[in-house]
This record gives structure tokens, C-alpha cells and sequence, in this order.
């Protein structure tokens, strides 16, 4: 229905208040300037990792970024990625960052908020610091494929970091994997 778009926009443009008061419910509002509605897209963005997938028989998207330090601006950068995926996947997301520094993403809340008078955006994401996680238990039994984060894992008490490097690699040396 391009004809009621078109009659919308051009009422807006006409009345501004009017539809921010109505939308708002405040009346103590003054229009500075009707601003260009088009959004340019062409700024690429490459997130690390989008794979679409089959989760309890639904059709979803899972998003990875791997991160080294911090980064004050990631609940921001996370939630354009996240936003822009929908838009252009249109499924539903479940979105990491992957920390493989023990010192980085200490202060990442794992969400983005936008919260004016009552107008709120939140979009979470799942923080994963690979310090955090027990190694040994990758170890004995994970997934392979995870084996070479293991050596900036979580290390078993009375290991220091050379010789948790060494048992990593012992450890990776001893898998029984297809050489491809």
C-alpha cells in the first residue's frame, strides 16, 4: 500500500508535532530539523562467525565474535550486528563474543540498553571468557575442535602456564582424529 506510505510521510513531514505528540504523549516538544530518512548501508560490516542452524527443530542463526581486549564500544557493535542479521536473515539470533584474553571483556555487561523516557532497547548477548572455563574438562572428553583455545583456559590448580602449554599440546598430540 505505497499510496498510504507515501500520504503518511508527507502528513509527517507537514506535522511532526502532532505525531510526537501522539507517540511520546508529551506536549512540551519543539522540532529542530526533519532529518534525511535514508540510512546508508554502505559501510561493510564482517562479523567472525553466522551460521544458520536447526535448535530443537527451529530454524535460527548463531553469531560468534571472538575478542582480545577490551572494547567499551562491543554492546554496541554487538547489537548492530545482531540488528542487522535480523533485517537481513529475518530468524531469530543467539549472538557470543568469544573472549580469548584472561584480562579482556571483564566490564562487557553482555547486553546493549537504549533507555529514554520509557522508550527502551535491549538486545543481550552471551559473554564467554575462555579463562573462566575449566580446560581439563576439554581435556577429558570436549570437543576437539576446541582444543587449540584449551592453553588460554581456566589451568588445573598447581599447573603454571608452561607446563599447562605442554599438557595441552601432550594432550592434542595423544587425539585420535582423521589427518584431513
Amino acid at each position: 500500500m505505497a499510496e498510504y506510505d507515501s500520504v503518511s510521510k508527507d502528513l509527517i513531514q507537514t506535522y511532526p508535532e502532532d505525531f510526537i505528540r501522539l507517540t511520546l504523549e508529551q506536549d512540551d516538544v519543539e522540532v529542530l530539523d526533519i532529518l534525511d530518512t535514508e540510512q546508508n548501508t554502505v559501510d561493510t560490516r564482517h562479523m567472525d562467525s553466522l551460521i544458520r542452524v536447526h535448535i530443537a527443530g527451529k530454524e535460527a542463526l548463531v553469531h560468534h565474535e571472538f575478542q582480545t581486549t577490551d572494547d567499551p564500544s562491543m554492546p554496541l557493535r554487538m547489537a548492530g550486528y545482531i540488528i542487522r542479521a535480523i533485517e537481513q536473515h529475518d530468524l531469530p539470533i543467539y549472538s557470543s563474543v568469544i573472549y580469548l584474553r584472561r584480562s579482556a571483556g571483564r566490564r562487557d555487561p553482555g547486553y546493549f540498553i537504549h533507555d529514554i523516557s520509557g522508550h527502551r532497547v535491549l538486545i543481550e548477548y552471551t559473554v564467554v571468557r575462555l579463562s573462566e572455563i575449566e580446560g581439563q574438562d576439554i581435556i577429558d572428553g570436549g570437543p576437539s575442535g576446541l582444543f587449540p583455545f584449551v592453553p588460554l583456559m581456566k589451568r588445573p590448580v598447581g599447573i603454571d602456564s608452561e607446563g599447562w602449554l605442554h599438557h595441552c599440546v601432550d594432550a592434542t598430540n595423544a587425539l585420535a582424529v582423521d589427518e584431513s
